[in-house]
């Protein structure tokens, strides 16, 4: 293939992955996979994730809270995030994961969205993507997004996408990108393999969420980035588009909004 697959989130600093990181690693190079985004959760784990960003010239890394953690990060303002993302502007390529999540609700919705705010206000300072994970929480999302964006334009990925048609039309008509993980090949799936197949095609972006959400037929196993070949194949069986065309397109769609991350000759 002359296209790489490419892995926009995986979270490589992950317990799960301590035994045997480099070999997870050359299993995904083995596989075709070339650009990894790995992502950090919390920022306490910025300088593992950054580290691991540093010892392969094709892994990049975000800078982030997920909401699960937004209790822990009274301190977190924009003007922190944006400090600590200019200390490393050749591997910090997106602010996140952050957003909503009201299944779980391990942190305050008030919380929630004080974090999502300031993570916003960097990426829009940052000129950098923001990821957003949001769960169970369609309308506030799509809600804090507008109001938001209505203040400044931002790049938007909505990561790992379970939610609904309404919240990604609202997320679309923002110039948002929707990704699409391992959870579409699951049998259950139907609504998610609805959003991806109406999705415009210049849209999409792919991912595994590492060591989460197995695709078919890795299921019960952890996952690794080895496995984005599988949510390639799927979608592009979905989509009608042979593997390489599909390889093409989601670089291109990810080189569009990881705008700092170069490209492979």
């Amino acid at each position: 293939m002359s296209a790489m697959l490419i892995d926009s989130h995986v979270n490589l600093h992950h317990e799960k992955f301590d035994a045997d990181r480099a070999e997870v690693i050359a299993r995904a190079r083995a596989a075709g996979v070339g650009v990894m985004i790995t992502i950090c959760d919390r920022f306490e784990n910025v300088e593992r994730v950054l580290a691991i960003a540093q010892d392969d010239p094709r892994i990049y890394a975000s800078i982030g809270a997920h909401p699960h953690y937004a209790k822990d990060h009274a301190w977190l303002t924009a003007e922190r995030v944006v400090a600590i993302a200019k200390l490393h502007p050749a591997k910090v390529a997106g602010v996140g994961e952050t957003g909503l999540d009201l299944h779980y609700r391990f942190s305050p919705l008030e919380d929630q969205e004080r974090v999502f705010r300031a993570h916003i206000e960097a990426a829009r300072a940052l000129a950098l993507p923001l990821i957003v994970h949001t769960r169970e929480a369609d309308e506030r999302t799509g809600d804090i997004l507008e109001e938001e964006h209505a203040k400044g334009a931002f790049a938007l990925l909505m990561h790992c996408y379970t939610s609904g048609a309404e919240l990604a039309r609202r997320a679309l008509a923002l110039g948002g990108y929707i990704s699409f993980s391992g959870i579409m090949t699951f049998k259950n799936a139907d609504a998610v393999r609805a959003i991806a197949a109406e999705t415009p095609l210049d849209r999409v972006i792919l991912e595994t969420d590492c060591p989460y959400l197995a695709p078919v037929p890795h299921r019960g196993r952890r996952c690794e980035p080895a496995m984005v070949g599988d949510v390639y194949r799927f979608f592009c069986a979905e989509r009608g588009l042979s593997l390489e065309e599909g390889a093409k397109l989601i670089a291109d769609n990810f080189h569009r909004l990881f705008r700092t991350i170069p490209r492979a000759a």
